[in-house]
């Protein structure tokens, strides 16, 4: 019987748009669960909205087609976290994942907790950890740690929006975090352990929004994995659930054209209601309601494209 060929595809992908609100399991890396879901999906293109480490687990929103030209925008979005810091105890990687380094005994008060606590809110200072991602001369970080090479980092400005005490169990903390991109929540719980004098490591890390995106419409792994195609392509969020805090502008079928040919348009307001303030919008026909793409909304009511659509997708 002849076999087939070690690269022939068994099922053929599928153009498809939109995005799945992953809700990833612990131990998988973003990219291995990037690669089940878009196997599953037959999904020709896809890409995930940044990375969440092995041991976390949460809110993965994955993009599929044209939805992946606007997955930078949840690159740069605020995001949510609960966490676990386990006082008393520090690791090599800053998580539970590491090997144990120092131990110091704990004797924190709830309410030296929530003064530390309340320290850190607002802008901060962070020194990216040696196990990330963060590339240097091509090679990423972890790299070099591995290796036992610690290399000089800089350290950047953060915003943690909102830091709360959700629970005290010594030596287990649980908190709420909403900070800006490229926080290390496990350096946060780091300093806040040095804070206190008895050094932390992550125990567990669990992300619960990304924007406006929440976990309440995420679907978990196998749960994915037990529906039918139909069942699976229903999970399918339409592209522009990543831009539903952008203003919405609505262009007739000859402002459609020339926007969709990358024109600036300068648009009267007794052909289109124009937004009240100037800034990203994002953009539709409005005979069919199709989804066109973003624009930028500029002085004296000039729209300026800025990411098109250039296929039919369902918003």
């Amino acid at each position: 019987m002849a076999q087939s060929s070690p690269h022939q595809q068994r099922f053929p992908r599928i153009p498809i748009n939109g995005v799945v609100l992953l809700d990833k399991p612990v131990t998988l890396t973003s990219n291995d669960a990037l690669i089940k879901v878009k196997r599953l999906l037959r999904a020709q293109k896809a890409g995930h909205t940044g990375t969440l480490d092995p041991f976390a687990t949460g809110l993965l929103p994955l993009c599929f087609g044209e939805a992946t030209k606007f997955s930078q925008d949840l690159l740069e979005a605020d995001k949510s976290y609960e966490a676990v810091v386990h006082l008393g105890i520090k690791t090599t990687t800053g998580d539970v994942d590491g090997e144990i380094i120092d131990t110091q005994p704990v004797n924190v008060s709830r309410e030296q907790l929530v003064s530390v606590l309340s320290a850190f809110c607002g802008t901060i200072s962070q020194v990216p950890p040696m196990y990330s991602a963060l590339k240097r001369d091509g090679k990423p970080l972890y790299e070099y740690a591995r290796a036992g090479v610690v290399l000089e980092r800089e350290a950047r400005q953060v915003q943690i929006h909102a830091l709360t005490l959700l629970d005290y169990q010594e030596p287990y903390v649980r908190i709420s975090v909403v900070c800006s991109k490229g926080t290390y929540i496990r350096v946060l719980g780091e300093d806040i352990g040095i804070a206190l004098g008895c050094g932390a490591h992550l125990q567990a890390l669990r992300r619960t929004g990304v924007g406006v995106l929440t976990l309440e419409r995420s679907i978990t792994l196998d749960a994915l994995t037990t529906l039918d195609e139909n069942g699976r392509m229903a999970t399918l969020l339409p592209v522009d659930s990543l831009l539903s805090s952008f203003p919405i502008l609505m262009l007739n079928d000859a402002l459609t054209q020339r926007f969709l040919h990358g024109q600036r348009l300068a648009l009267g307001k007794e052909s289109v209601v124009l937004p009240a303030t100037e800034g990203r919008v994002r953009v539709y026909q409005e005979n069919s309601g199709r989804l066109l793409g973003t624009g930028l909304m500029q002085e004296f009511g000039v729209l300026a494209p800025e990411r098109l659509i250039t296929t039919a997708t369902s918003s």
